[in-house]
């Protein structure tokens, strides 16, 4: 009797999150039940994925959706864990995942990353805000405007759940820090770092003064590489065991956070790891012009998004079993081996 293969498809392999997610998937229990599709455009790293990981791999990118449409068609569960605001991506997905229940008559799963980045304000760096949001507040959930960074997508996946072709879930992970670690990510396939806190790194590093967007005040949430893996992952399982306790649609949404931190906590800690390596002598930050805010983030819009609020508790995480281990402390002392590493990556390519 021929046994038949969960078909999981996941985007972002070679990236961060999706390096991470891809990471556990290959060493969870029920690993030899799997049958994982990644695409991904490097033929090097594709091969590496197919000869070492045993994992299927279509050559492409996102922007070819008919590649994305397939891929998604053929899957039970997809977990996409690449750009967050690709419309055209997400619809793809979406698109392929309509035809396989319209053929087969199977629900399939998604498992969709957004980011809490749906929750900024204004506040330049200037304020923090009282408002928090719970992941188990639902018409907190839906209050939050369409024109919310990541919004378009989320309200698209909630449309397709509500049409009933799909169970959607969506992981909003906070501040992502820690250098992954893992297999892959020793392999060269896969992306150690983050990105908005080594972003401030590399601005620092270049101006030799840790830099804050105006006072620092601003208060966001922060959470562990490895932990917000292991989220994907406590959410796939409770899917799979439990589905009709798990929740999905707008009861699908899924903070990854384990603490806050105000913008100026994390630029004091570059200031202090410059100090201790050499680079500058005060590591007090001082705040970043509108013109290093184009400089170093393209523009002074998204400058200003190091200097946002956005505030939450993964409430509905943790009611599922999620257990995070690592905190803001945990955050603040992984600063210093960050600017050291990127510093290295910098130099090496100077």
């Amino acid at each position: 009797m021929s046994f038949v293969k969960t078909p999981i498809f996941l985007t972002g392999a070679t990236g961060y999150i999706g390096g991470s997610v891809l990471e556990r998937l290959l060493k969870h229990p029920s690993s030899n039940t799997f049958d994982i599709t990644v695409i991904v455009r490097n033929a090097e790293k594709a091969k590496i994925l197919e000869s070492k990981f045993g994992v299927n791999v279509v050559i492409g990118t996102h922007q070819d959706l008919d590649k994305l449409e397939a891929c998604a068609e053929n899957a039970h569960i997809v977990f996409h864990c690449a750009d967050a605001d690709d419309l055209p991506a997400a619809k793809a997905i979406l698109s392929g995942l309509r035809k396989r229940h319209a053929k087969l008559g199977d629900l399939p799963i998604l498992i969709h990353t957004s980011g809490t980045g749906v929750l900024t304000d204004d506040a330049k760096g200037m304020h923090p805000t009282d408002t928090i949001y719970s992941d188990l507040n639902v018409e907190q959930i839906k209050s939050i405007p369409p024109t919310a960074l990541h919004r378009n997508v989320d309200l698209t996946i909630m449309e397709a759940d509500h049409q009933g072709y799909v169970r959607a879930h969506i992981i909003l992970p906070s501040t992502i820090y820690g250098i992954a670690q893992g297999s892959l990510f020793d392999a060269g396939v896969s992306n150690r770092h983050s990105i908005q806190i080594p972003q401030i790194i590399k601005a620092s590093l270049d101006r030799k003064q840790a830099g804050v967007v105006g006072l620092g005040k601003a208060i966001w949430p922060d959470v562990h590489i490895h932990d917000v893996a292991d989220l994907y992952i406590v959410l796939f399982d409770s899917i799979v065991s439990k589905p009709a306790q798990t929740g999905h649609g707008w009861d699908g949404f899924y903070f990854g956070e384990n603490g806050e931190h105000t913008w100026y906590q994390i630029s004091r800690a570059i200031g202090e790891a410059f100090v201790e390596l050499g680079i500058s002598k005060d590591p007090e930050p001082t705040s970043f012009s509108k013109d290093e805010l184009v400089k170093y983030f393209g523009s002074e819009a998204a400058g200003n998004y190091s200097g946002s609020n956005s505030r939450c508790r993964a409430d509905r995480g943790r009611s599922i079993g999620w257990k995070a281990r690592y905190t803001t402390e945990d955050m603040l002392k992984s600063i210093k081996p960050e600017v050291i590493a990127i510093k290295k990556q910098l130099e090496s390519k100077a």
